[in-house]
């Protein structure tokens, strides 16, 4: 029987020119000397904080645990599938693309980032830019990039609260203020950046306008299902079901019970954040483990059956990787 149980993930902070010192409503009790843009939440080095494993990163339990920790529907067994992090544009991040799976192993990566945004809160006026104007092609990106107005050039979208937008591999993007973010991407972290408005950072344009599509998926999700009601007091909604990741959001009142193992019958970890509230989730045999607002929990693959109790009220997210194969969901610019 596997010894492992689920785990309390330690956010880590990573500084960005385009973050901010107030990491609220998420954080609200944090302070930062620098600007900070993204909290870590299931990186390769984002390291356990509870029971027996505390201290030790993702990285180091994936290698030694493989599929007991990361499941059956996990592409490699030796490293975590998915990277989850919060995001908070405080100004507008660099404009960049992310190589697809085609593109990545032609530089020598194992796999490219295709990721999801759900927005957690938005600010009125809030924006993205997800792909280029119609009719825009890669030679023109690149003449405006060297001309300095590269973000006329691209199709800016409208954020709300609880929007969900899929951002395939090959998209031109970037998110502008006054937004947080909870992204879902596969556990990659090649970015190339295109354009950063005169900011003093290295671009990467050869390898990016190579990476670039113009005909993409990306856009905000339509819901897939309608909302579901798991029971009188507890709601379930479906935000997007990919070829890389599933998504789903709980409003919870009442215990929910829940399972590493989807309907296809492969088993898969499951991570758990908080959007609001908080819960106590229980699994494994081993102690139970707190889930407050901005909290991580990661559910190994072999902890089949786990439970997450609220208190009072909790809304959480769930993401785990699916068991079939999955086609892009569909989106609306």
């Amino acid at each position: 029987m596997s010894n492992l149980y689920p785990f309390l993930m330690l956010p880590r902070f990573d500084p960005r020119p385009w973050g901010t010192h107030d990491l609220a409503p998420i954080y609200p009790n944090h302070q930062f000397a620098e600007k900070i843009g993204e909290a870590w939440l299931t990186g390769d080095d984002c390291k356990v904080g509870n029971g027996p494993f505390t201290g030790q990163t993702l990285a180091q339990l994936c290698v030694k645990y493989e599929r007991e920790l990361v499941g059956e529907a996990a592409r490699d067994a030796r490293r975590f599938p998915l990277l989850l992090k919060f995001l908070f544009p405080h100004e507008k991040l660099s404009v960049q693309v992310h190589p697809d799976d085609e593109q990545a192993r032609r530089v020598g990566q194992p796999w490219g980032k295709t990721e999801c945004w759900y927005v957690a809160h938005a600010k009125p006026g809030s924006q993205i830019a997800l792909g280029l104007k119609p009719g825009v092609n890669v030679a023109q990106l690149e003449h405006a990039i060297h001309g300095k107005h590269a973000e006329d050039l691209l199709n800016w979208l409208n954020v709300y609260t609880g929007d969900m937008i899929y951002v395939c591999g090959g998209t031109v993007h970037t998110l502008g203020p006054g937004s947080v973010i909870i992204e879902t991407q596969q556990q990659s972290d090649t970015t190339y950046r295109l354009y950063d408005y005169g900011r003093p950072r290295e671009l990467h344009l050869k390898e990016g306008l190579a990476a670039v599509k113009l005909q993409v998926a990306s856009g905000k999700v339509v819901r897939p299902v309608p909302q579901q009601i798991c029971s009188s007091e507890n709601r379930q909604a479906s935000l997007v079901a990919a070829p890389y990741f599933v998504v789903d959001m709980f409003e919870i009142k009442q215990p929910q019970e829940l399972s590493t193992r989807g309907d296809s019958g492969k088993c898969s970890a499951q991570i758990l954040v908080a959007v609001e509230g908080c819960g106590i989730v229980e699994g494994g045999g081993s102690e139970p483990v707190t889930l407050t607002k901005g909290d991580a929990v990661v559910v190994p693959a072999s902890v089949e059956n786990f439970s997450v109790r609220p208190q009072w009220t909790l809304e959480f997210l769930r993401a785990r990787v699916p068991g079939a194969v999955l086609p892009e969901p569909e989106t609306r610019m």
